[in-house]
């Protein structure tokens, strides 16, 4: 009997002895630590891939805000520069028919001074001080006139309409004008018609 008593209070004590706290609950927690944790990794993953393409789209806005004000710089430059050609030569046309008026003016002073009377003499005075002052006017307004005797020819200010055989003289000379040419501004406005020397 004694015995039984021993055993049972063996078992007694078994009983009583307390499980210390978290034992067998840690391996629960952990599974839901892990579960957290990789729910917050694919969290990440996925945020760091959106904040990829939002970069990624960011750059190419900001390329193509950049090629946007490009091409308003080009473009305003372009305006800009039509604007003062415009400006530059809008007096063409006026200038071209004051050109012929020019050219009558010439083959009235080419008259010869000498052969003339008195009367015809001092009409030709007044058309020299006309033209004199119309050259002028020219001038300011940019005209300038083309005369290229004695240099190489060059098709893009003149045309040749005659050539000349003089021996001291280099091929594509020009030896004379026949009828004067015009620039405006820089720009050819009427080519120069010339004699060519060609051997």
């Amino acid at each position: 009997m004694k015995e039984e008593k021993k055993e049972e209070v063996q078992v007694e004590k078994l009983e009583e002895t307390p499980i210390p706290s978290g034992v067998g609950e840690n391996k629960k927690e952990t599974k839901k630590e892990k579960k957290h944790d990789s729910k917050l990794k694919d969290e990440n993953k996925k945020l760091l891939e959106q904040i990829e393409v939002l970069k990624k789209t960011n750059n190419e806005l900001v390329n193509k805000v950049k090629l946007a004000q490009a091409e308003l710089i080009n473009y305003r430059k372009r305006k800009d520069e039509e604007v003062s050609n415009m400006l530059k030569f809008a007096n063409q046309d006026l200038i071209t028919e004051l050109i012929n008026v020019v050219d009558n003016f010439e083959r009235a002073i080419k008259l010869d001074d000498q052969d003339l009377t008195d009367e015809v003499s001092k009409f030709l005075d007044g058309f020299k001080m006309m033209y004199a002052n119309l050259m002028e006017i020219l001038k300011k307004f940019g005209v300038e006139e083309i005369n290229r005797v004695g240099e190489v020819f060059d098709p893009s200010q003149e045309q040749a309409l005659i050539t000349d055989s003089i021996p001291e003289m280099d091929d594509d000379v020009v030896t004379e004008v026949l009828l004067k040419g015009y620039k405006l501004n820089g720009r050819v406005i009427r080519p120069a018609s010339v004699k060519v020397n060609s051997k």
